[in-house]
């Protein structure tokens, strides 16, 4: 008979050694378990737990009684006196580095867990490489991505796979099997810094006034066939991770900037989404199928856009109606519902030695929208294509974007957080609509609460995920939707483009496939988070370098979060986050109202509350700890 106090999931460990533990019967509050019950496991562990009888301040009590997993082995720190300090601060205990191999105090290092039988001692680890020295640019950037389960270089075998293609390709017959566009004007529109260009844009106007748009997408199926060297590698990577000055590619250099990207005047193989639609961008015929094409022009957004705002310049007539149409498909994916996430980016420029000397906001464009709004033509036309042909098939198997709605607790509180700043959320109980939200967002735009809010709003969405089940895509608006046009970065789309090719071969799913796609998806959602935590950590690190040369300087700010111990603030200009420490601020005692998300004097009752813009004038920066301390001015 099964234990109900026993339970098997996946530990959350804070940097204080204390663990949280899903409870599957109140997703409100988790089990809590004490550092001396949490037995050596480590976040994202999985473990075997034993619910306790007490509970602790309200909070009830459980204790860990098995590690069946370990979530990662490998760690990466500062050595110092024979330990390596971790990075990562939720890694609670330094460990015991028992063979140094030379490293010095001070190096960036990689080890590996050997053993932790003892919680009461420090964990063991063998010392796997030396990054280089611990605040040097270039150690501190391939620690991040170390850290967080990727590897810089290729093994030596997917490079020779890589450069054999080469080879094969100069050889190959070029059109079998493919719809040649050669003749068709075709361009790319990407970052100036770009170097994988993986999607291309064909325009031709028809004779009846109609257009012929093709979305062409590197055909990287064609070089990473199943069970190769290259295609184990590129789905252990599961996507390319973009740092504030580097890319760590899924794919070798020679196929990812050469043999697969789209570069002009020269022959390519590509995977194409064909449309035929009218002035009003209504769709009347589609086709998917392999192609050939030889890029006309490469355009860099700034490029395009100066075009469309002269209103003359290298094809504008063709950008122009492009823009057009990708309007029309815009202004009809709002009216259905799609919620409209403009975020703030930052960029850095670096001297020559990686140190930041500039940081800026990233413009967006009419023409970064133009492309967006046409490669979401692409995703959701597959993926709607591949779901009518596969209807009542459930021996189907296909690759979903699925994005499910937002979880009701997290609307509620949503909901709380910005009648705070004085607008408004409707919903009933935690349900709410896409309506809803846009209409929300709407209201804060031009306000200083603004980007708090729509960071706020991301925050309580559902994460997007891969799978083989659909539900439908919630902050699009789309029934149908897949990941199709970016195969160079991310591993789901290589699967799409197997998948749609089968289908167009007319060849059989075996059932034993659906299961490993949705293995296969669960594991792409698990590497894009990974990837995800690695771009913010690099950001995140040269905000605060470079506000390293500004101890001192006064800034403006925005409040961005509140708690117990102090106050969130985000610089207008870096937006980097830092901290006002409550026991920083000596005119009062300060306190937490979380009903209201301020902090108010006890005797002044004067209140810092959540958007309030404010001055700050910044005291430490710590790029190690990757924090900053700020006061009031």
């Amino acid at each position: 008979m099964k234990n109900k106090n026993i339970l098997e999931g996946i530990i959350r460990v804070t940097g204080k050694g204390v663990g949280y533990f899903e409870n599957p019967e109140d997703e409100k509050n988790d089990f809590e378990i004490q550092p001396e019950n949490v037995m050596a496991a480590l976040n994202r562990d999985k473990v075997r737990i034993e619910i306790l009888s007490k509970e602790i301040y309200g909070r009830k009590q459980a204790r860990v009684i098995e590690i069946v997993e370990r979530h990662k082995m490998e760690f990466v720190g500062t050595f110092d006196d024979g330990f390596m300090i971790p990075d990562d601060k939720r890694m609670y205990r330094d460990i015991f580095v028992e063979n140094p191999k030379g490293a010095k105090n001070g190096d960036k290092v990689q080890i590996r867990l050997t053993s932790w039988e003892d919680p009461s001692k420090s964990p063991k680890g063998e010392l796997l490489r030396v990054i280089g020295r611990a605040g040097e640019h270039n150690a501190e950037m391939v620690g991040i991505v170390l850290e967080s389960g990727f590897e810089v270089d290729f093994p030596a075998e997917v490079e020779r796979e890589a450069e054999a293609w080469k080879r094969v390709f100069e050889k190959e017959d070029h059109l079998a099997g493919r719809r040649d566009f050669r003749d068709t004007l075709t361009f790319t529109i990407d970052p100036a810094d770009a170097k994988d260009f993986d999607d291309a844009i064909s325009f031709k106007k028809l004779p009846n006034g109609d257009y012929e748009i093709s979305i062409h997408i590197a055909d990287v199926s064609h070089f990473v066939r199943p069970g190769t060297a290259l295609d184990k590698e590129a789905l252990k990577r599961g996507t390319s991770i973009y740092l504030v000055d580097r890319t760590i590619p899924m794919l070798p250099e020679i196929l990812s900037n050469d043999l697969c990207s789209l570069n002009p005047n020269e022959l390519k193989y590509t995977f194409s989404a064909v449309f035929v639609m009218d002035k009003e961008a209504h769709i009347k015929d589609r086709w998917f199928g392999k192609t050939l094409i030889e890029s006309d022009k490469r355009f860099t957004y700034e490029e395009a856009q100066e075009i469309l705002d002269n209103k003359k310049g290298l094809h504008y007539e063709e950008l122009k109606t492009l823009n057009d149409l990708a309007y029309k498909l815009r202004e009809e994916k709002f009216k259905k519902g799609a919620i409209e996430f403009e975020t703030e980016e930052v960029k850095f420029e670096l001297d020559d030695l990686g140190k930041p000397i500039r940081v800026y906001k990233k413009a967006r464009k009419d023409t970064h929208k133009l492309i967006e709004d046409f490669t979401l033509l692409a995703n959701r036309e597959v993926a709607a294509h591949m779901h009518a042909a596969y209807k009542g098939n459930e021996r189907a198997a296909f690759v979903y974007r699925i994005h499910d709605a937002p979880d009701r607790d997290k609307i509620i509180n949503l909901a709380t957080f910005v009648k705070a700043l004085g607008f408004e959320l409707k919903n009933k109980d935690g349900e709410t609509t896409a309506e809803d939200i846009t209409r929300m967002l709407k209201s804060v735009e031009g306000t200083p609460a603004e980007m708090l809010v729509k960071t706020a709003a991301i925050r309580a969405m559902s994460k997007a995920i891969y799978s083989t089940s659909n539900i439908g895509h919630f902050g699009l608006a789309f029934e149908y939707y897949t990941h199709f046009t970016s195969p160079i970065r991310r591993y789901p789309d290589l699967m799409v483009h197997r998948l749609l090719q089968r289908f167009i071969e007319k060849g059989q799913i075996e059932q034993d496939e659906i299961i490993k796609y949705q293995r296969l998806a669960d594991a792409s959602s698990e590497r894009e988070m990974e990837a995800a935590e690695a771009e913010r950590a690099s950001i995140k690190y040269k905000q605060v370098e470079y506000m390293q040369e500004h101890v001192g300087e006064e800034f403006d700010a925005i409040i961005s979060g509140v708690s117990e111990w102090g106050i969130y603030v985000e610089e207008v200009n870096t937006k980097a986050e830092g901290m006002v420490k409550l026991r920083d601020m000596k005119d009062d005692f300060y306190e937490l109202i979380e009903l209201q998300y301020a902090i108010v004097g006890q005797k002044t009752g004067k209140k810092f509350s959540l958007g309030d813009k404010i001055r700050v004038k910044l005291i430490a920066s710590d790029p190690e700890r990757k924090t900053l301390d700020f006061v009031f001015v």
